[in-house]
């Protein structure tokens, strides 16, 4: 969802839910040994996701089971602080 002129208020979010993340890097190898690590003790599953025209960037989509929105952020924050990550969405 798309917060906008004409729709300002959040989605309400049921909790435990499935989240998904798009996370992006230079290599699929650390962009794994990433989510591996963050994801460490919890369920969760991992797809390939595109590779830039240069091939310069990789995505990898990963998803699991959050408890809360604190859950579902530190795990955003964890992704983000990662040094083989370039971007999360």
């Amino acid at each position: 969802m798309i917060l906008d002129d004409n729709c300002k208020t959040k989605p309400d979010i049921e909790y435990p839910c499935e989240w998904g993340y798009k996370i992006i890097g230079t290599s699929k190898s650390d962009l794994e040994a990433c989510i591996s690590e963050i994801m460490d003790g919890r369920r969760y599953s991992t797809r390939d996701g595109n590779v830039s025209s240069k091939g310069k960037f990789v995505t990898m989509n990963s998803q699991c089971k959050v408890t809360s929105q604190e859950d579902r952020d530190l795990i955003f924050k964890a992704f983000s602080d990662h040094p083989a990550v370039k971007m999360v969405i």
